[in-house]
């Protein structure tokens, strides 16, 4: 088991490069995560949802993702709840409060989720949350500690030097856990790091001194890893360094969901991507406004409109620019918003942005699928959808896509606006490459996205197995936790 000294440490990435390293070595290789937090989520082939990173580490390791991989996701829909989606499935919301009061509760699913995977698998890669040593939450713990101890698994620690402090945070770490927990941390790393390796090497002399663990290696700042999709929402920037041709902007919703829909448009060479912040304006010069996805529509309907950016999409339009909304940003570009159910927050409804002529009622099942479609030329697209609710009305007899045979989303103003639910269509090169020459005419792109996260992957698997000690982790891995060492 990966676990961190903190959030944004590098777990994720770094299990997703040991995916890659571990099965490139013809081992059978698959990747868990007990709990994960994030509205950034992918459909898996068995018809459930996971983290993204969770799926990008299976495609690390060469298989398709499904809902044991990530057996308890929580998807923020307000500052103090979030929906709980278990082995795949939405099975309620909840404040903080009350789901630590449920997670003893989930355990056993957890457990059964992994130790499916575990009886098909030479190796199991599990990925903590957040911190190993919050001793606030360790009494209900299923994502670090309390799920290693569960499965009797040993442990990695990882450490993030960028962020500063890195010393104190793996021997602090030590200091706070019982001893228990100590004896079952076996090797630490220290990530992200930049400069001359060996001038650090007295720090790591004095870690493993004073905590017993060892040193599985200093692992330098991997430049490429922004060429992955991202899961969490801390990862995303407003602004863009690259002066480019093909402007897009992006208004950063409060609840922003599926963002990584938006990165192969940000690997095009000749696209400048800028995510907006609160109540910075949509830029004058842009060609393209893209509303995203969101859990929770209503109220991040609410949101847009405090920041002016319903205003600024108005005079976007006068001046020829064009809109795209994705699944909730779709829902917000028609007249009307329903949630009579209360299923994303308060019941209520909201007049949208009225510029499709389609109405949404959130509520009934979750549809959650991967889906083939095509634009108007025929085009082919390999997407999924992630939505609650049904969107209707006059404005889909003249839709963007065409899905199994019938009409997708909304077109209006000639295409100048346009809707659909569905994730994941810019990961398309050919439509993509069609939709940017719709902005540009006569632009050229040889950007072939599927095959330049493989080739990224494969460069991460690559820098793993120069600086890390992995002979010393598959031994680790090989010898179990074996109750922390204590039979």
């Amino acid at each position: 088991m990966i676990q961190g000294t903190g959030s944004d440490v590098g777990k994720s990435l770094l299990v997703a490069g040991l995916c890659r390293a571990f099965t490139r070595r013809s081992l059978r290789v698959l990747p868990f995560k007990p709990q994960n937090m994030s509205n950034n989520a992918a459909v898996t082939a068995d018809g459930g949802e996971i983290g993204r990173a969770q799926a990008l580490q299976a495609r690390a390791c060469g298989v398709e993702p499904r809902a044991d991989m990530n057996p308890v996701l929580l998807k923020p829909q307000s500052e103090t709840g979030s929906q709980v989606v278990v082995q795949g499935k939405v099975l309620t919301a909840a404040t903080a409060k009350d789901y630590h009061a449920l997670k003893p509760s989930l355990l056993p699913r957890v457990l059964e989720s992994y130790r499916r995977l575990a009886a098909e698998a030479d190796l199991v890669l599990v990925e903590g949350a957040g911190s190993a040593a919050e001793v606030n939450l360790r009494a209900a713990d299923i994502a670090n500690m309390g799920f290693a101890e569960a499965a009797d698994l040993p442990v990695m620690l990882v450490g993030d030097i960028d962020r500063g402090g890195v010393i104190a945070s793996i021997v602090g770490t030590h200091a706070l856990l019982p001893e228990a927990e100590r004896r079952r941390i076996r090797a630490y790393v220290i990530n992200k790091f930049r400069g001359d390796p060996s001038l650090f090497l007295p720090a790591c002399a004095t870690m493993s001194e004073r905590t017993g663990w060892a040193c599985a290696g200093v692992l330098p700042w991997f430049e490429a890893a922004g060429a992955l999709p991202a899961e969490d929402g801390a990862s995303l920037r407003s602004g863009s360094n690259r002066d480019g041709a093909i402007r897009i902007a992006i208004p950063r919703l409060s609840r922003i969901a599926n963002f990584d829909d938006f990165d192969p448009l940000a690997a095009e060479e000749d696209v400048s991507l800028t995510m907006l912040g609160p109540g910075q304006p949509i830029p004058g010069d842009c060609h393209l406004v893209i509303l995203p996805g969101s859990k929770s529509t209503l109220a991040d309907l609410a949101f847009l409109r405090a920041q002016g950016w319903d205003i600024d999409l108005q005079a976007h339009l006068r001046r020829g620019g064009r809109v795209l909304g994705i699944c909730a940003g779709y829902q917000m570009l028609g007249r009307m918003v329903r949630d009579p159910q209360g299923i994303e927050g308060p019941p209520g409804e909201a007049p949208g942005l009225g510029l499709l002529d389609v109405e949404t009622v959130i509520g009934g099942s979750k549809t959650l699928c991967r889906v083939d479609a095509a634009d108007e030329t025929g085009t082919a697209i390999t997407a999924y959808e992630m939505h609650m609710g049904q969107t209707t009305g006059p404005g889909t007899g003249m839709p963007l896509l065409h899905l199994d045979g019938r009409p997708e989303g909304a077109t209006a103003r000639g295409g100048q606006v346009a809707g659909c639910y569905l994730h994941g269509l810019f990961t398309a090169d050919g439509f993509r490459r069609r939709f940017l020459d719709s902005l540009r005419p006569g632009r050229t792109s040889s950007l072939a996205y599927q095959a330049q996260v493989e080739t990224v992957l494969d460069a991460l698997a690559e820098h793993c197995e120069r600086h890390l000690d992995m002979p010393g982790l598959w031994r680790i891995a090989r010898e179990g936790g074996m109750q922390a060492r204590t039979s």
